[in-house]
């Protein structure tokens, strides 16, 4: 038997139960891991309230690192013991659980399973943002929203190490020094300071070649006002809410600009796609271009502390689960 965090009703951070469950013989294709870590993510907030529906009952959590302990049939890749890592999956708020071994990647020593769990989900988004979404180069000016969020300072960071000017929007003038350590050149607290006005006078009017934006509803469509024509707006996530009512029409009077809504599963659907981007994250991350600060650690018995933190902005950076 292993504990597990179970949902059985959406709703606030009390629906988050520990239970006793047993952890079954890997299927086919599957392998057991032991988590030793499991990271946090806002994502998992939407799945507890049910905004993005989930059949009930279920474990929430979407990464984790840890080693294998037990293999199934088919699987040649993967052994007994390895270390290992994922992003993407759901089940992850348990000490130990069952995962398709197509969606793991083996994770190398110089990297400790609390950077792994911190790391992969927020790690592999800032990968494909930065360098497939659209891809960053020496010269642009790219501006982050939550430059201080787990994403965001990832974003900032890997940025400015491949040559880009960053702006970053924050919601303290705490968060605004966070960010600005982690790459981000322009400073821009949106609770106080129209951010859209900002960037047009720190660019002095050339704007933005892309937008990287997690926050949603509430900076769409100034996030639009923020892009030179022809530049690209992100919608990776929406913490204040989904974008509604989005009107096509809108790109073309702005500057013919381009519009993408990503998602991490569809740019590591394919095998060699995971591993490439894999290689590229632990690469910086070994070299110290990334850093992975931890600002939050909880017990994972203490999930509904950690939910709550989290969804009232309490934190910066990444947090991580104990089992």
């Amino acid at each position: 038997m292993a504990k597990a965090i179970r949902i059985h009703q959406t709703g606030g951070p009390e629906v988050l139960q520990m239970e006793d469950i047993e952890t079954p013989k890997p299927a086919k294709g599957e392998v057991t891991i032991r988590h030793h870590a499991i990271g946090l993510n806002f994502i998992e907030i939407y799945f507890r309230k049910g905004a993005y529906p989930a059949p009930l009952p279920f474990t929430p959590g979407n990464e984790g690192a840890g080693q294998i302990i037990a293999v199934g049939k088919g699987v040649k890749t993967f052994k007994v013991g390895d270390r290992v890592a994922y992003a993407a999956m759901p089940g992850s708020y348990a000490q130990e659980r069952n995962i398709d071994a197509r969606y793991i990647v083996k994770l190398p020593k110089e990297i400790s399973y609390e950077t792994a769990a911190a790391m992969m989900l927020k790690g592999l988004t800032a990968q494909y943002l930065l360098r497939r979404t659209f891809k960053v180069k020496k010269g642009d000016t790219i501006l982050v929203h939550a430059a201080a969020g787990g994403v965001g300072l990832i974003l900032c960071q890997w940025a400015k190490a491949l040559g880009a000017t960053v702006i970053g929007t924050v919601g303290s003038e705490e968060k605004g020094k966070i960010a600005k350590k982690a790459g981000a050149k322009h400073i821009i607290l949106y609770n106080e300071e129209n951010f859209a006005e900002r960037v047009n006078e720190i660019t002095k009017g050339k704007k933005c070649d892309v937008v990287y934006d997690g926050v949603g509803k509430a900076t769409f469509p100034g996030s639009l006002d923020c892009l030179r024509p022809m530049g690209t707006f992100v919608s990776f996530g929406s913490a204040s809410g989904q974008i509604d009512a989005f009107n096509i029409g809108i790109l073309q009077q702005k500057g013919s600009l381009f519009a993408t809504r990503p998602t991490l599963f569809h740019y590591i659907a394919k095998r060699e796609d995971l591993d490439a981007m894999a290689k590229d994250l632990f690469k910086v991350v070994k070299n110290g271009t990334v850093k992975i600060p931890i600002h939050g650690r909880w017990k994972l018995e203490d999930v509904a502390q950690a939910h709550e933190a989290l969804e009232s902005r309490q934190t910066t950076g990444a947090a991580v689960l104990i089992p």
